[in-house]
Order: C-alpha cells, then structure tokens, then sequence
C-alpha cells in the first residue's frame, strides 16, 4: 500500500513571468482553487495520506496556504461565512504535508533525490506540481493497483502527435493488454522521426524506493541537470518498469496557453459559474 506521494514545486516558472516573480507558479488560480491544491487533491483522493512538496527559493505562499490562517478563520467566523470557513479549514486538513527545500535547481532527479530521507524505503507516488490530470477512474489509485500487483515501478503514459514528441520522454514498450506496456527504453525528447513511439511520460509515477540509488548513479545530463528519466533508463537494466496508457485528460499548467484552456475547461466545469460562463462565451463567438 502506497502512503506517501512527492510534489517538485521548485522551478522559477519563467514562462508566467511577471506573474511568476512574487508568487509561485504552482499557486496560479484554475479558477478559484491553487494549480497545487488540485494536485494535493489528486493525490488525497486516491488514499495517499502524506505528501512532501520539494520547494525552492520564493515559495513561501505554498506553505502559507496549507497551514491554517487563524485570523482569516476568526474573521470568517465572525462574519457567518460558515461555509466558506469549512472551506478554508479543509485545505489545512488534506494530508500531513511536509516541505524540504531543494537547495540548487538541479533538475528533476535532484528535486526528487531531496525526497530519499523522507519517503525511506517506502514505495511512492511523484506527481509533478505543473500538470493536472482528470481521468474517469482515479490515475493515482490505477497506478498504486498496478504497483501492488507487480511490486515495480508504474508511469502514467498518453498518446501525442507524432511530431510533439520531442517534447516528451517517450517509451519503447511491449503491450500487455488493458493499455498496460513493459516498458524497454526511455528516450528523453527524441526527434520524431527517431522516436520509438509516440507514448509519452505522463507526470505521474508509483516509484519503488530504489529509484534514489539510481539517480544517486545518474550524472549530469543536459543543462547540467539530473535528468530523472536518465535514471530511470539506468533502472531499466535491472528491473521491470510498467507504463499505463491512461484514459483521460492531462493538463499542462507550465506554459500560458494551456493554463488559459484549462482554466477555460474547469471554469465550463463549475457548478456555480459554469452556466454563467458558457453563456459568456458563446456571446463572445461571434467576433471570434
């Protein structure tokens, strides 16, 4: 059974800049609730009870907002705002959530390399804190079954254009039925006419504790950086690793126009302002 999960939330974002300089990109609203709240969520939802966000410098608002805020509480209180108030509290109660901070920006293996002391020699899940994923049945909780099944690493897998693969890491796999691969070899954004698929990691991953000793193995790639897929191509090489081609929606809240669709998307999804906002948008058709 799988507990712990680890959040990276350490990058600058400067793609979002000048949103980004004061606040983290992680806490950029989809519609009224933090990017990393969505992905908390996520995580809690499918059973996961602790979770360690790895942060950098300037991030400081990631963990003011999971922590209680008394004076708001009190003034919410004395307002009769209960609902709302039952709102704010619930954030703080998601999970026992820890922070460790990464030092140098390093690359994604460092970030998650900073997780070793905490996660011990305990499974867990890696969501990535830029990117939300809706599917019909709990992607986390997939991942955690096939975990529990096969006692190896689990990665959540999509299908993209063929010419955006270089975007991507991209396996070579053999399928095993019910969108289930073993995985052969990881390449880190290959040229698409090189890519040995067009199945891309997905941002989300059920790890076994041995991962650290093989990013402790992995040096620089490029950019200088730990690449957290070179180390998984070291792993290959001694154990099994499985992919999940999921059936659902991955949101990349990293770049400016798919945090706009996603925001567009959940705004539509609203219960209380969905109706009001499709409205909106269809008056605004016309001159589109």
């Amino acid at each position: 059974m799988i507990r712990k999960a680890v959040i990276p939330a350490a990058g600058f974002g400067t793609r979002f800049l000048p949103a980004t300089k004061s606040q983290p990109k992680e806490m950029l609203p989809i519609v009224d609730t933090p990017t990393i709240q969505h992905v908390v969520e996520e995580a809690v939802e499918a059973g996961v009870t602790d979770i360690l966000m790895i942060i950098g410098k300037g991030k400081r608002a990631i963990e003011e907002h999971f922590d209680r805020n008394f004076e708001l509480e009190a003034e919410l209180q004395e307002q009769g705002k209960t609902e709302l108030l039952k709102e704010i509290r619930r954030i703080s109660d998601l999970a026992n959530i820890h922070f460790v901070w990464q030092k140098e920006l390093n690359g994604l293996g460092d970030a998650v390399a900073c997780a070793r002391d905490h996660v011990g020699r305990e499974a867990f899940l890696l969501l990535l804190g830029d990117t939300l994923i809706r599917a019909r049945t709990s992607l986390c909780r997939q991942l955690m079954d096939l975990y529990g099944r096969y006692n190896e690493s689990v990665v959540a897998l999509e299908e993209v254009e063929p010419a955006k693969v270089e975007s991507y890491g991209v396996i070579r796999g053999r399928p095993m039925g019910d969108n289930l691969f073993l995985i052969e070899d990881l390449v880190e954004k290959p040229k698409p006419a090189e890519a040995p698929s067009n199945l891309a990691i997905a941002a989300r991953y059920a790890f076994t504790p041995e991962v650290f000793e093989y990013i402790a193995r992995t040096p620089p790639g490029k950019n200088g950086e730990i690449q957290l897929t070179d180390a998984m191509r070291l792993m290959l090489r001694d154990r099994a690793m499985f992919g999940l081609r999921f059936d659902g929606t991955r949101y990349d809240i990293g770049n400016k126009l798919d945090f706009l669709k996603t925001n567009v998307e959940f705004g539509l999804a609203h219960p209380e302002l969905g109706p009001e906002f499709r409205a909106f948008l269809r008056g605004l058709s016309p001159g589109l």
